[in-house]
This record gives C-alpha cells, structure tokens and sequence, in this order.
C-alpha cells in the first residue's frame, strides 16, 4: 500500500510533463499525493472494516477534492446512488494492492477482496482483469516468486505481453488512461526492477501516466523489494502530516501484518 502512495507522489509533478528518463529528482518541485493515494487509502479501509464499497469510496474521495479524479470518476464521487460504469480506466489497478496486501496467505480472497472494490466502478472485463493481474502479481511477489516466474504465471493468466523490456517500451510510449495500456508495462517496470525507487523510476520514465504507473509498479515491488525506511519516514514526514486519516489507516495496515 504504501508503494502506492510513494510512486503516486514521486509520479505526481510528471502526468502533465512527461520524461523519457530515469535521471529525475526522486521527490522533485510540487510532488504531492492525487486521487491514486486517496483511493488505496480508501481500499484498504474498505477491506480492514468490512464497509460498503461504494459509499465509503465517496466518503474519502469527497473528503479530498481537486485531487486530480477522472471525468467519469469524478462525477460518480457525488452519484446516488453510487453505479457501476463499465470502466476499463487504469483506475482500477492503481487502488487495489491493499487486496493482496490484507490476503497474502489465499490467492482466491485476495482476488475476490480486488473484485468487490473494482466492480463498484470499473466493472468492464478489462477494468476487473486489470485490478485481478494487479493483485496477483503483488500476491506472488509476497510469496516469493521470482520476476520470471511473476511474469509466466501473469501472461499465462490474463494474457498481457510481458516480452518487451523497459527500454524497448518506452521509445513509443505514450499517454493511456486504460488498463490494457497501463497495467503490462508498470508490471514490467516493477519486474524489471532492482529496488523499489527502481521501479518507480521505471514507470515514470515512460512518459505516461505517471503517478498510475508508478502506483501500480510501487506496490509489487514493495513485495520484491522492501521500501527504505528513510524513504518511508520521508514520505510521511513530508507529504501526510496533513492527511492524519490517511496515516491512521496506514498505520493499521502495517500493524495488521
């Protein structure tokens, strides 16, 4: 979870202004938290207590606005009912690693837990597998799986090209907002990585959506790799102390493994 919210700040300054490079200040200029942070947070409350999906994915999305929600996202937020809309969005993988984060001893309830947070919204074949390859690979990587073995059993299971190395991607890579686009190649970026900021720099080197992309490559490879605990105390230090809901949830989550 907390690779979540760190790739989400270090990827925050670069979605408007892509790069092409790993050789970037890691924490540069206005980084900040958006929406992607917000809604993990959201998860992984969700999941530790048994709430609503829907209505408790609204409560803390309204309770931090202007954190950069989609169009369709952003107009479900007020909805009431809250709906499904057959989203594909890359949304549905950037919130969901709290579900093999709170599972990692059963595949099939870390896949379902990513199945009843994905379907309040992103409930389109490609939204839900995006979410399910997501929180797979986590799962695996929890278990100890090597990159090569994260990566047979991912293909082998949902389909995705995971030939192409980082390099290879990111000549012709652009912009993409849906799962298709977006979940192959942050898993990849984590896969191909050395380190957690490794994995981060990857994503964002793409020159995509960045803070997605490194939110999606921030957790798997928190399960590879660890995070430093500088970096934690950075990130908290610097970027939550005015979100102490967000770290009280935090908080528990780690306390709960």
């Amino acid at each position: 979870m907390l690779g979540a919210i760190i790739g989400d700040i270090a990827g925050s300054i670069y979605e408007g202004n892509p790069i092409k490079t790993k050789e970037f200040p890691f924490f540069g200029g206005y980084c900040s938290f958006t929406d992607d942070s917000v809604c993990t947070v959201a998860v992984a409350d969700i999941l530790l207590h048994d709430l609503r999906p829907a209505e408790t994915m609204q409560q803390w999305c309204r309770r931090y606005p202007g954190r950069g929600y989609g169009g369709n996202f952003g107009m479900w937020i007020y909805a009431e009912p809250p709906e499904p809309y057959n989203s594909y969005g890359n949304g549905a993988a950037m919130r969901v690693s709290p579900a093999a984060f709170l599972n990692r001893d059963n595949l099939d309830a870390a896949l379902s837990a990513s199945d009843k947070v994905t379907e309040i919204t992103h409930n389109h074949l490609e939204g839900m597998k995006g979410a399910r390859a997501t929180t797979h690979a986590i799962w695996l990587a929890f278990q100890g799986e090597n990159a090569a073995n994260i990566r047979e059993i991912i293909t082998s299971e949902y389909s995705y090209d995971l030939t192409q190395t980082v390099d290879e991607i990111r000549p012709s890579y652009f912009f993409d907002i849906t799962c298709q686009d977006t979940v192959p190649q942050a898993i990849t970026c984590a896969l191909e990585s050395v380190s957690y900021e490794d994995a981060v720099r990857n994503a964002i080197s793409l020159g995509g959506d960045a803070d997605t992309l490194a939110a999606i490559a921030g957790p798997i490879a928190e399960a590879l790799h660890g995070i430093p605990n500088d970096l934690k105390a950075h990130t908290e230090d610097l970027y939550l102390t005015d979100a102490p809901d967000i770290l009280e949830v935090m908080q528990e989550m780690y306390h709960f493994r």
